[in-house]
Parts: C-alpha cells; structure tokens; sequence
C-alpha cells in the first residue's frame, strides 16, 4: 500500500506570515489538529503548525495571542512522497516521532497529509497500536521548557 492510497488530499494550508489565530481557526474549520506551513504560495511545506505548538509555545509560556505561524511552528518539515511505501511512512513517524507526515508530489508540493488516524484506518490494530506505542513516548521535544531551533 502506498501513502497516496490513505493520504487525506488537499489539506488546508498556512503561511508562516499568518497569525496564529487564523490558523487555529483553520483547524476549527477543516476538523484538524495540524495544518502545513508552506513557504509560498508554490505550496512547498517549511514546517507544521499543530494545536499543540499553539498551546504550548503561546499561551503556556505568556507569550499571547497576538503571534505569527513562524513564531510557533515546527521545523523542518518532514514529507514523504505520494509513491512512498506505508511501511517506510510508518516507521519514519515513529523515528521522528511525529502524529503526521506531510506528503508531497514529485515536484515537492504540498498535495496532502497523513495521521494516525489515516493509518489506523487502513492498517492492523497491531501496527496501529505500535506507531502510537513509538509516538508517544518521552523525549526532549515534548518539555515545554524545550527551546526550538
């Protein structure tokens, strides 16, 4: 099975000139916790905005909410191609240990995203359960004190 067989098409975009009220509202509107940040309007990911980020380095460090996407973002992005291998896309998330891979097109344009929920809906409980088993386990980044490079 390959990526663009679970793959959720046309995500819901943000630029990293955005605030980061608007695209928590985008994640309001599209049902979504996390939206690709991309550098232009060419649709080439840069990072990732999630809910978390927006919690945790907003309003849990008192930053407020008058801040900007690249103010709160994850980066470098990470993305698999449409034709990768679910397998490959699966242990990449649990070697990054990240909920969500964005996919790109041979071109390296933002076509679409895959979560947890894309993979549990289309793979065994067993690797389900692995991937959230890999994901969810401790590291430096998920210290609120972590500071982004």
């Amino acid at each position: 099975m390959k990526v663009r067989d679970v793959m959720t098409r046309q995500p819901s975009c943000c630029l990293p000139e955005d605030t980061i009220e608007t695209a928590a509202r985008r994640m309001v509107e599209c049902d979504c916790g996390a939206i690709p940040v991309i550098g232009d309007l060419n649709l080439f990911p840069i990072g990732m905005i999630t809910d978390r980020d927006i919690v945790v380095r907003a309003v849990a460090a008192r930053r407020g909410v008058q801040l900007y996407v690249r103010d709160c973002m994850t980066t470098p992005a990470i993305t698999v191609t449409e034709d990768t291998d679910l397998d490959d896309c699966i242990e990449l998330l649990e070697r990054a240990q990240i909920r969500r891979m964005i996919v790109v097109d041979h071109r390296g344009f933002c076509t679409g995203i895959v979560a947890q929920a894309d993979i549990a809906s289309h793979t065994s409980k067993r690797k389900t359960g692995e991937l959230l088993r890999y994901v969810s386990q401790p590291s430096a980044a998920s210290d609120p004190t972590f500071a982004k490079t």
